[in-house]
């Protein structure tokens, strides 16, 4: 991991987020959004990869709601 902060797209990420606390799921939602904007104010876009990580996230949010 780049830092405590963020997820970059070429550090580890959960196969199975189903399998995650709440708290961890959280967490791990605050690194890719961290990262998300840090790519846009580096890059100018997101990589498509913390794109997918950031979709994958919001979905286990919306299964655990329902």
């Amino acid at each position: 991991m780049s830092d405590n902060f963020r997820l970059t797209p070429e550090d580890d990420f959960p196969v199975e987020l189903e399998d995650l606390k709440d708290g961890k799921l959280q967490i791990l939602d605050s690194q890719i959004q961290r990262q998300l904007d840090h790519e846009v104010v580096t890059e100018g876009e997101s990589n498509p990869e913390t794109d997918f990580r950031h979709h994958e996230l919001d979905l286990e949010f919306e299964n655990r709601e329902g």
